[in-house]
């Protein structure tokens, strides 16, 4: 992983920059991506070009004799895509056509091989997605093989109806495939959608400029846009602009890099939606319960003498600044400044604030991919540091308060904010499509996931 983070510090020093600030997200597909969607798509290829042939009308004698045909399969053992650099995709592919000719006195079958060859135009689509069109497209024919030779179909007539499938499949084959290119710009269209990152706030993407195109890849700049109650989420006006490095090639099918601007996104987003905040209790009967006025007491003579009788102690915990990512070589690192206030329950059942305490949590950040998300877990780094804020319990031995109360908010903390990584973040993607054996690697200002994609239908 530090080879593939350092080639891209060189690589950002060669090569021009793609963006400043925004996209902030980068997919770049490579000719192994390019080789998976040739092999899984002889299928819905062969699907495709499975046209109808009218009736062939036989003039040359005396009365019309009309002569039904029927395309029994269409097998396509070849399809070959490769990048045009500057434009879009060039295919090539051999499709087999099985055909049945129910001729008087026997029906008779034969093969028709066709050579398709098509240029497709891959480009930026008014709604924000990569968008591919047909501009060229022709079909070549070889000479068919009769599968029952001791068919006694005349030679001319044989002739005649080769001549007017070719006709047909001339006209249609074209067709069908610009038809399937269409229902691709469909399937493309899903990149856009909204996805969900919490009850109430979603992640949309979107190609923002023209696709770049080389003979070795197809490079696409993604803005990531944040939603909070159908609100986008933006940075405040002085954050620093990020300038993203052309993608490192590492192999995988798909490249896809995020820079700094997306974690700060997403974290400002789970503070903006109070995700982060969280009240840690404790249970009051439990032996090893540490929440309560007598433990407190023992520490806070002032506590002990307001509450005789053990009471409940939460300890309500608020996110006023926004958690702090930092991405450096091999080491993702994550601070929060969470404000603590220590309530207890009085014999009422109203809540009264004994002390506040402003904390410093460094953490470990480790990123993974699982199908379609950025997962994350965190570990704490070093010591959480713990000052008292304000008191209504007179003065405080903070070493003596910091051991207690490391030992009841750290593991809850870890634990509310580990589910809340587990949830995930969607990465660019299209319906049916999954990240296969992703490695992440964690460079200076931005991450790179190198993936293999696997298409379920």
């Amino acid at each position: 992983m530090a080879g593939t983070c350092e080639l891209g510090l060189l690589l950002a020093l060669l090569l021009p920059v793609v963006s400043a600030s925004l996209p902030g997200t980068m997919v770049r597909l490579n000719k192994a991506a390019l080789n998976y969607v040739s092999e899984i798509g002889k299928a819905p290829l062969g699907r495709a070009l499975q046209v109808t042939v009218p009736n062939f009308l036989d003039r040359s004698g005396e009365a019309h004799q009309s002569t039904r045909i029927q395309i029994l399969d269409v097998h396509v053992p070849r399809l070959h895509l490769k990048f045009i650099a500057g434009f879009g995709i060039h295919m090539s592919a051999t499709a087999n056509f099985t055909v049945q000719v129910f001729c008087v006195p026997k029906p008779l079958e034969m093969v028709l091989p066709v050579v398709l060859l098509a240029d497709a135009r891959v480009a930026q689509a008014s709604i924000g997605t990569p968008e591919v069109s047909i501009s060229t497209c022709f079909s070549l024919f070889s000479p068919v093989t009769v599968l029952d030779v001791s068919n006694s179909t005349s030679p001319s007539l044989l002739l005649l109806v080769r001549k007017h499938i070719q006709a047909v499949l001339s006209n249609k084959l074209c067709l069908r495939i610009s038809s399937l290119v269409q229902g691709l710009n469909i399937h493309l269209g899903t990149l856009i959608g909204l996805n969900p990152v919490g009850p109430e706030s979603q992640i949309r993407y979107s190609v923002t400029h023209l696709p770049t195109i080389t003979s070795d890849y197809i490079s696409l700049d993604v803005s990531a846009v944040l939603f909070l109650l159908n609100k986008p989420i933006l940075l405040p006006g002085d954050a620093t602009p990020f300038l993203l490095p052309w993608p490192v090639g590492t192999g995988a099918m798909a490249t896809v890099v995020l820079s700094q601007h997306m974690f700060d996104s997403v974290f400002l987003l789970l503070q903006k939606a109070g995700s982060l905040n969280m009240d840690i209790t404790g249970q009051l009967n439990s032996e090893d319960n540490l929440l309560t006025t007598s433990a407190l007491g023992w520490l806070i003579p002032e506590v002990a003498s307001q509450f005789p009788e053990p009471m409940p102690v939460v300890l309500k915990v608020q996110l006023g600044a926004t958690p702090a990512a930092s991405l450096h070589t091999n080491n993702a690192t994550l601070q929060l400044q969470p404000f603590v206030d220590v309530l207890a329950v009085s014999s009422n059942s109203a809540f009264q604030t004994l002390f506040s305490m402003d904390v410093l949590v460094n953490l470990s950040l480790q990123l993974f991919v699982s199908k379609t998300k950025l997962r994350g877990t965190t570990s704490v780094l070093g010591d959480v540091q713990i000052s008292v804020a304000a008191s209504n319990v007179g003065s405080i031995d903070m070493d003596q308060v910091h051991i207690l109360m490391g030992s009841v908010f750290e593991k809850p903390l870890l634990d509310h904010l580990n589910a809340l990584l587990d949830m995930g973040i969607a990465l660019p993607s299209v319906v049916n499509l999954r990240y296969i054996n992703p490695e992440v690697s964690i460079c200076e200002g931005y991450v790179v996931i190198s993936s293999g994609l696997s298409y379920q239908h």
